[in-house]
């Protein structure tokens, strides 16, 4: 047992340590801080907070309501000026003391006529911000009950047939939590799994497993090798899950979708069981292609078959959400390469029956098991077969042999 965790602090440090491993782990949060930086500074620069002004022609406005300030990370609020006289708001435009202002006609009660005067028409959020100016002023002297309905106006809820999901269409963005969890294994997995078939191949190459054979037993050194990139997996899914929290609880209260996130704690734990067996399938099947081929390039090649079946479920996402409970969703669940993903998905659809989910996981733990198994028989054979492609069947069956019998001495 000794040895298994030698060999896999060895494995995880050797690449955890590695001045590549830290620029692929620094890579997308600084390419996200990179793009939203330029998007806010591009904001910035097209923003304008000049004041806007009405003329209230209609004696809407008297006596008015301030509206409260706007408050976001990234907006400021636009002052809206009263004029006595379309004269003097057309002064204040052409002097640059304003952007613009509205003029409400003197029938704006039975007409609802406004006309916006601009040189350059002002933002969505100004005008917005004008139109929640008006509401406010127009059921000032309403109860709250008439003035809320009237305010938040319809909200479309969509929930599952079984009642176990509910979700309104102001929280599309839950809806894109699920993908990105998915999209978020694929790249840990295969960045860990690369990293592991690459050192199974070079070692064989270099014929370095001669030596550590010695020393350690095949299913111990691939155990130790499959568990130690499981660790630097993990490792990159912490720190970019650390970055997402990081920045979720920064934006909160300054960005208002952020605010309405939400991430059950079951959904996080279906997550972690899911996806520990999935990895070390899935590192074990790239270690054991590793130990049959040649070479590096080959090796690249044959792995690059297992992204198509894990990326099945995102092409067959409508049937997916439109009914997580179907046929293709289940059994696509029931397929171990497609599992993760699926289940994912169908978790942020619908409530997974309990029976169901037993099974899947069960599977995916035996096939972890057996990829394990597999990958430490192919590496075995792979010692005896220097320079040799290693086949299925082979690793499967019995190895094959190019010793002849000794004839019998007479």
């Amino acid at each position: 047992m000794s040895k298994f965790f030698r060999v896999m602090v060895y494995e995880y440090t050797r690449h955890v340590l590695r001045w590549r491993f830290l620029l692929g782990l620094l890579s997308i949060p600084l390419f996200i801080v990179v793009v939203l930086g330029i998007s806010i500074l591009s904001t910035e620069l097209q923003t304008n907070n000049d004041p806007i002004g009405y003329v209230d022609l209609a004696s809407v406005f008297a006596d008015p309501v301030p509206l409260p300030a706007e408050e976001g990370l990234f907006t400021s609020s636009v002052d809206i000026l009263p004029f006595s006289t379309e004269n003097l708001a057309r002064q204040a435009l052409e002097g640059g003391q304003i952007q613009g202002y509205f003029v409400l006609s003197a029938d704006y009660l039975t007409s609802t006529e406004v006309r916006l005067v601009a040189y350059d028409p002002p933002e969505e959020r100004v005008q917005s911000r004008f139109s929640d100016f008006l509401r406010l002023n127009l059921l000032k002297n309403q109860p709250p009950q008439i003035v809320s309905r009237l305010t938040d106006g319809t909200v479309f809820a969509i929930q599952s047939a079984d009642g176990s999901r509910r979700m309104v269409e102001s929280d599309w963005f839950n809806l894109l939590v699920p993908f990105a969890v998915g999209l978020i294994f694929m790249m840990v997995v295969f960045t860990s799994g690369g990293y592991l078939m690459q050192a199974v191949v070079e070692e064989k190459e270099n014929r370095t497993m001669e030596i550590i054979i010695t020393s350690v037993s095949p299913g111990q050194l691939m155990a130790g090798k499959i568990i130690g990139n499981l660790g630097v997996g993990l490792t990159q899914l912490m720190f970019w899950m650390l970055f997402v929290v990081v920045i979720v609880l920064f934006g909160r209260g300054r960005v208002d979708w952020l605010d309405r996130i939400s991430v059950s704690a079951d959904f996080l734990l279906l997550v972690a069981v899911i996806m520990l067996p999935t990895f070390v399938m899935i590192g074990s099947l790239m270690a054991a292609v590793g130990a049959t081929v040649t070479e590096a390039r080959e090796a690249q090649q044959i792995s690059g078959l297992f992204s198509l079946p894990i990326a099945i479920p995102y092409w067959l996402t409508y049937q997916i959400m439109t009914n997580p409970n179907g046929p293709v969703a289940v059994g696509l669940s029931f397929f171990p390469l497609t599992a993760p993903v699926t289940l994912t998905m169908r978790a942020g659809f619908t409530q997974i029956p309990t029976a169901q989910l037993v099974l899947n996981v069960a599977l995916l733990m035996a096939c972890a098991v057996g990829a394990l198994w597999m990958a430490a028989r192919a590496f075995r054979m792979g010692m005896l077969s220097y320079g040799k492609k290693i086949t299925l069947r082979e690793i499967l069956g019995r190895p094959r042999t190019s010793l002849k019998p000794r004839e019998a001495v007479r």
